[in-house]
């Protein structure tokens, strides 16, 4: 079962990044401790030349970190059919205990890899590159958790078995289910929709506000990451209700399915493009005040700020349409 093309290619993607990383630490290092740009000397001149070398294998890295969160959620939807029990993506992550903290792991690091990705964004585009320092130091920090992200895969998918009867998301988010998805999936339809819609509502004006005035992008990115969490309820209390038109279906994964013809991708693909764009915008808010990137900042982050707003408002009109075109009935008048 290890060598299913999708699981090949996760393997590698998050092995080679660790590996990458790993390879670039000593540098990242010497990065950290002896850059000066302020230097002509021959050391300086060489860290300069590398670090271009470095920093496009990095970006490289990350971007491809983002490929891999849907690639892992496709994967695990379409080897649904290979265990007994699995009609979802759910039911191939519960197949042994390694495959939801596997998942968690890699939308961890999707956000980590943006947010990476923004600020060495904005140095680049300074002429002094202010921070080189600060982006290899967040190398280093990024290594771990790449690093445990690949180990949770690696044990996920090293321990499939087609064997195991495995359960689903019908037992999982069930009325008679313990743990926090089942609370989740229990929660009324109206306070769900009072929580979403205000989330959504908040988190676009602020971002909104900040690509505007350039003001308050801590509270905009606070807001964002608050807006996906709001989302990922609504989507489990009565997105997903009113997608299969049935009052207890609740499983956030069978909406990426074919026979619901793959809507789910439309609320999950802006929601994680705004909340990458939203903790971006808080990721580049510390260097604002540096000289060279006084200019640079405000303009990047407003229009991450301009993205993550435009992409919580899509997000609404899809969970509107969906509500609205259903033949399901949640809310009596």
């Amino acid at each position: 079962m290890l060598f299913q093309p999708a699981i090949i290619a996760l393997l590698l993607a998050s092995g080679v990044a660790v590996a990458m990383l790993a390879s670039a630490a000593p540098f990242a290092v010497q990065v950290v401790r002896q850059w000066d740009i302020a230097s002509g000397s021959e050391r300086q001149l060489q860290l300069e030349r590398r670090t271009y070398l470095f920093s496009t294998l990095a970006a490289f890295v990350m971007a491809v970190q983002l490929v891999a969160l849907l690639l892992f959620v496709f994967n695990a939807d379409r080897m649904s059919v290979m265990f007994v029990g699995a009609m979802c993506a759910v039911g191939t992550l519960n197949v042994n205990a390694w495959g939801f903290p596997a998942l968690i792991a890699q939308m961890a690091v999707f956000f980590l890899a943006a947010s990476w990705l923004a600020v060495n964004h904005v140095d680049t585009r300074a002429p002094d590159y202010p921070l080189v320092r600060i982006k290899y130091a967040l190398l280093l920090i990024l290594l771990p958790a790449l690093a445990l992200a690949f180990g949770l895969q690696l044990k996920y998918f090293l321990n499939l078995r087609a064997d195991v009867i495995t359960s689903c998301c019908g037992s999982l988010f069930s009325g008679d289910a313990k743990g926090l998805a089942a609370e989740v999936a229990a929660l009324k339809p109206a306070p769900a929709m009072l929580l979403f819609y205000g989330a959504i509502a908040v988190s676009t004006g602020l971002t909104f506000r900040h690509a505007r005035t350039g003001r308050g992008g801590y509270a905009a990115a606070a807001a964002s990451a608050a807006a996906f969490a709001a989302t990922l309820i609504g989507v489990l209390s009565f997105v997903s209700l009113y997608i299969y038109e049935h009052p207890n279906h609740h499983c956030p994964f069978c909406i990426l399915k074919p026979e619901y013809g793959h809507q789910g991708y439309w609320v999950y693909v802006p929601l994680f493009a705004a909340t990458a764009a939203g903790l971006g915008v808080g990721a580049l808010q510390p260097f604002r005040r540096i000289e060279s990137l006084r200019r640079i900042v405000p303009a990047v982050s407003a229009r991450m700020a301009g993205i993550a707003a435009f992409g919580y408002l899509l997000v609404a009109a899809v969970a509107t349409y969906f509500v609205l075109h259903s033949n399901l009935i949640l809310i009596e008048h």
